[in-house]
């Protein structure tokens, strides 16, 4: 059991929701007059990662429509969604957090992005609001503080993962490793994968920000004579990696992390001559009532299936919003009180049986996670197809 330290949050501040997403379910902000318990929503709405945090806050939005109140102390609280877009942006991240510190917000969830999560952790911390990470895989996040929790697996046992994957479905020596100078996320998941695979054995370069061609560093991994091509990049600069490879012919398969399980990716790949493979959470088709019950609702409102990349295709970041979500309501409910310290001193006792899988919390915040989706691009009609689940 961790120890924390119980801070009052009070001031309960007015905040404009974002246009693209309702409050609640009736999206009246409270104004039924009965009592209403704040979940933040910390995600990119904008910028590099947009598209991957709306994805994720779908996710969240599809459970709240499902599940808009809960019962806390022995009364029936609504939920109200309490949105704040962090731009995707490590320097925008600490604003963004403060504006669900001011609006009086008993949990958060989020960000996709380590970075962003990295940066505004302070923030809630010192407000005493305890956070759950949905798709942020850089140990950092969690590291030195007792605030920040998650329900993903961590980047050194994605590395890992995705390492023993090239290795044995590719019997790869060589591996080119590309990612985006002080992103800590790409960085740090391609510092990981070459420990396992050999550092000796992989050829590392990094882009600046506002890189939009990206033909010399293909060019580089075909003269290195990779055999395969890791870059767990932003989905944005994925897309133009993957123009590159099928127009380079590179040869070799494009491995990433979970931030290319995107329809965005899937969109970029279409009808390219390209291998491409990803780690992620989640695969469609892993809990039927769930996928059938996303369809539906994202293809209920045009603005759903913007967000969701203009289909109804099931990214695993929405099953992870989902089910962090829940994870909130039970931390709630086992609290017996909104109060943020309230629920930040059980959220490390708190369970749950998600559409992901069986989520609980190890002694720092991190998910007891030792498993791995393998998904494979299918070129020909822009969809995911499952290869494997794979440990370390």
């Amino acid at each position: 059991m961790r120890k924390f330290i119980l801070l009052a949050v009070s001031g309960l501040l007015a905040v404009s929701m974002m246009t693209s997403c309702s409050g609640g379910s009736d999206g009246n902000g409270g104004g039924d007059g009965g009592p209403v318990v704040k979940i933040g929503v910390f995600e990119p709405q904008s910028g590099d990662n947009g598209a991957g945090g709306k994805q994720e806050a779908l996710g969240m939005q599809y459970a709240n429509a499902l599940t808009p109140t809960v019962d806390i102390g022995g009364e029936t609280y609504r939920v109200e969604l309490v949105f704040a877009d962090n731009q995707s942006a490590n320097d925008k991240a600490p604003s963004a957090a403060q504006t669900l510190v001011s609006a009086g917000c008993s949990v958060v969830l989020g960000s996709y992005g380590s970075g962003v999560s990295i940066a505004a952790s302070d923030t809630f911390g010192d407000a005493g609001i305890p956070v759950i990470g949905v798709t942020c895989t850089n140990p950092q996040v969690t590291q030195g503080n007792s605030h920040y929790f998650r329900i993903c697996f961590l980047d050194p046992f994605q590395g890992v993962v995705l390492a023993n994957f090239a290795k044995e479905m590719f019997s790869a020596t060589k591996a080119y490793c590309l990612a985006k100078q002080g992103d800590d996320y790409s960085v740090g998941l391609c510092n990981y994968f070459m420990e396992a695979f050999g550092p000796e054995n992989c050829v590392y370069e990094t882009f600046p920000e506002g890189t939009s061609d990206y033909s010399s560093y293909v060019a580089n991994a075909k003269t290195a004579g990779a055999q395969v091509f890791f870059s767990p990049v932003s989905t944005e600069a994925a897309a133009l990696i993957i123009d590159q490879a099928a127009t380079q012919n590179l040869g070799a398969p494009l491995l990433a992390g979970d931030t290319w399980d995107s329809n965005v990716i899937l969109n970029a790949a279409e009808g390219k001559d390209i291998e491409l493979f990803v780690t992620t959470f989640y695969q469609e088709g892993g809990d039927a009532a769930f996928d059938e019950g996303i369809k539906d609702w994202i293809n209920s409102d045009q603005q759903n299936i913007a967000n969701n990349g203009g289909d109804d295709k099931i990214a695993a970041t929405s099953a992870m919003g989902y089910d962090a979500y829940y994870v909130a309501l039970e931390a709630l409910k086992a609290a017996g009180s909104t109060d943020p310290g309230d629920v930040l001193n059980v959220l490390s006792d708190v369970t749950y049986e998600g559409v992901s899988g069986a989520i609980a919390f190890d002694e720092i915040g991190d998910a007891i996670r030792s498993m791995a989706y393998v998904k494979a691009c299918d070129t020909d009609t822009a969809t995911w197809r499952f290869v494997t689940t794979q440990g370390v």
